[in-house]
């Protein structure tokens, strides 16, 4: 971290193609202060693991459901008050209705998958599932893919490792999961419905109950530099708003908003549902997400 003590720094930066990020990433919205490397994979998730167990960003998105872990797990990064990425996710559950209807307490007792137990888009569906709808998530058996980002982590007794290379949407086609939650990777395929019923006017009804539209990914910051370059951290703020100011017809309106508070009740969330899911080993505060320079950003 010794290159955050120079007069222009360069920070390696995990950062993926976002309507909302696109300006930072083509040079719209640029600093005077600091230079981002975007050195990061595609997807960015892929770089997530090696963030929080190597250090290999200096700033970037993560996952909330990561960093949540992350801060649980002591790793050095601290939240920017600044969604990089959020949607409803009661159309995230799915079933092949060639084998038959399920509603939502159908699954219990049966194998549904998902890339990763603690995925955020599984936190999510798993979330309105159990209280909406009174699944029992405990009776489902979850099949996964891989392990969670942290190290630290170990999933529920009640999770299974699929073969490696298993392909879980060809896998609830073929009738080998009952069912399974996932986010864009959700087969377009007319045999594959909703968990949810009518989820689209489901969400719909839950906005206008919960007030929040659920985190995907928040903005992070190695602690040293927060610590030691707060205008730095002022600056990558700066240039997340601006960069979402200048997307093409505005940031949606259904979207997660910018600022600590207007994020609480959805981080908070969060962090109820992770802990009542068994993927943070203790119950964290909103407000230790962040720190002094941070947590009075926006």
């Amino acid at each position: 971290m010794s290159a955050i003590l120079t007069d222009i720094p360069t920070l390696r930066t995990n950062l993926a193609d976002y309507p909302v990020t696109k300006a930072m990433k083509d040079g719209r919205v640029r600093s005077d202060i600091v230079r981002l490397d975007f050195c990061g994979p595609t997807p960015a998730h892929n770089g997530f693991k090696a963030m929080v167990r190597e250090n290999a960003f200096d700033a970037g998105e993560l996952a909330i459901v990561t960093y949540l872990q992350a801060k649980a797990y002591g790793k050095p990064y601290v939240l920017l008050p600044a969604p990089i990425s959020g949607r409803f996710q009661h159309h995230c559950g799915g079933f092949n209705i060639d084998f038959g209807h399920l509603d939502p307490k159908d699954i219990e007792g049966r194998r549904v998958g998902v890339r990763t137990y603690a995925q955020t888009t599984g936190l999510w569906i798993r979330g309105v599932l159990r209280h909406e709808y009174g699944v029992d998530l405990d009776k489902v058996t979850w099949m996964t893919l891989g392990e969670g980002h942290l190290a630290e982590y170990t999933d529920p007794a009640n999770c299974i490792r699929l073969p490696k290379g298993a392909n879980i949407a060809q896998m609830l086609l073929d009738g080998e999961l009952d069912a399974a939650l996932l986010g864009e990777d959700m087969p377009k395929d007319p045999r594959v419905r909703t968990l949810v019923p009518d989820a689209h006017n489901a969400a719909k009804a839950w906005y206008a109950r919960e007030g929040f539209v659920p985190i995907n990914h928040m903005f992070v910051v190695h602690q040293d530099i927060s610590k030691q370059r707060p205008d730095i951290v002022r600056e990558l703020y700066r240039m997340v708003v601006e960069s979402r100011a200048a997307t093409d017809g505005g940031t949606p309106a259904i979207f997660p908003p910018l600022g600590l508070e207007a994020n609480r009740k959805g981080l908070q969330t969060a962090i109820d549902w992770a802990l009542d899911q068994k993927i943070i080993p203790r119950r964290l505060q909103v407000d230790e997400l962040f720190d002094d320079v941070t947590g009075s950003l926006g």
